[in-house]
């Protein structure tokens, strides 16, 4: 495995593998790697190719509900773990080197960045697009991976491939969870004993929500209400629950085959989020 962190070094094996005809599959991470992170390289060894990796925390998704100097960095645990894994080039850029002088980018301003997360999070889907926009220009992949957990930025992300016509592949891959349900995050780590204990309640909630959709229930207002009050009963407090078609994160209309059920709420320091999909026609 080779890491490198500068542009240059980075283009300079792309380019060598693209001339051999490699495929290039890239994963990006913001380091702090747990086995969510391990199945999105699982899935991008099944694609086949060179396995690229990122390590790039974000200063633009950032917003004054975290701070940014606070979010868990364990870069020597990490290398380890992407070696382990076997991937094959590791990119570790300093924020200059993503974010150069010389370097716009622009990229759509989309409603859906300010709906659900967005909301809460003012200017992360932003952040988010501007970083992905640019990390796939400097990787230039063909195939990207990213997980379902967090839905609404691959809702956003596959949006803005298709109208910045990149041609990229975008692969995702189921929510990775412990044993308890929880799904897996770098913001688990600031879950105290007791709101860890607590934590599987927000997957408990939504898996009720499907069941009682696969039961024939479409009272989706209802529904939502109803989880908000288990949650907050539960020691939670809700930003939000929605049910919505997964396509585009819209009502469910009588087209709709598959629905999303996604939330996210705090519970002491942490803001949880989690959803789960299933298809109603």
């Amino acid at each position: 495995m080779e890491t490198v962190t500068t542009a240059v070094a980075l283009r300079q094996h792309i380019n060598k593998w693209k001339d051999a005809g490699e495929k290039i599959v890239f994963v990006p991470t913001m380091g702090n790697l747990h086995a969510g992170h391990l199945a999105l390289i699982k899935h991008a060894h099944l694609c086949g190719g060179k396995i690229v990796c990122s390590i790039f925390v974000n200063a633009l998704q950032f917003d004054r509900e975290e701070d940014l100097e606070t979010y868990p960095r364990t870069p020597e645990q990490d290398l380890k773990v992407l070696r382990d894994a076997n991937v094959d080039l590791v990119f570790m850029p300093v924020h200059e080197e993503v974010y150069t002088q010389s370097d716009e980018v622009e990229v759509p301003n989309y409603s859906l960045n300010k709906e659900f997360c967005g909301k809460y999070r003012p200017g992360f889907f932003e952040g988010i697009t501007q970083v992905v926009t640019r990390l796939f220009r400097l990787v230039t992949p063909d195939v990207a991976v990213f997980g379902e957990k967090d839905y609404q930025q691959l809702v956003i992300i596959k949006k803005l491939v298709a109208d910045l016509d990149m041609p990229i592949q975008i692969e995702q891959v189921a929510t990775q969870r412990e044993d308890d349900g929880l799904a897996f995050s770098s913001r688990n780590t600031y879950l105290s004993p007791e709101k860890r204990r607590q934590a599987p309640a927000l997957f408990s909630t939504l898996r009720a929500i499907t069941q009682e959709i696969q039961h024939g229930r479409r009272d989706y207002e209802e529904l939502e209400n109803w989880a908000r009050k288990r949650l907050t009963k539960a020691g939670f407090r809700p930003d939000y629950v929605a049910i919505r078609d997964a396509h585009n994160l819209e009502d469910p209309s009588y087209e709709t085959d598959f629905i999303i059920v996604f939330a996210a709420a705090w519970l002491g320091e942490a803001r949880l989020i989690d959803n789960m999909l299933l298809r109603v026609s």
